[in-house]
């Protein structure tokens, strides 16, 4: 894998999600990677999605793999680039996320 692909909700998040991008893009280059990062391509927060969509996309057919970040099966457009990912054989790498959450308490026991 040479060259890879962040993919992720943007739409209605806060600051577009950038923060993750960019932390992402960071992490994966200081492992020697080549990074294509939507975040970076289209550093506008004011663009339209359908052109971002054509930049993006133009970038991710010359992918080696793709990256998803959390959350993207309720974007349309991560989900797309993930269609487009899949049907051209790119390897597909699902960040997750760690969660801590606290041990259930058991009904009627002390906190």
């Amino acid at each position: 894998m040479k060259r890879i692909y962040i993919a992720g909700p943007m739409t209605g998040k806060p600051d577009l999600n950038f923060p993750l991008f960019h932390r992402e893009a960071a992490r994966l280059r200081a492992e020697g990677l080549e990074v294509v990062n939507p975040a970076e391509i289209n550093a506008d927060p004011t663009a339209g999605w359908l052109p971002c969509m054509r930049a993006d996309i133009k970038q991710l057919v010359d992918c080696d793999a793709i990256l998803m970040l959390p959350g993207w099966e309720w974007s349309r457009g991560a989900s797309l680039e993930h269609h487009i990912a899949q049907r051209l054989e790119m390897r597909v790498i699902y960040l997750q996320t760690v969660v801590n959450v606290p041990p259930r308490q058991m009904e009627g026991s002390a906190p």
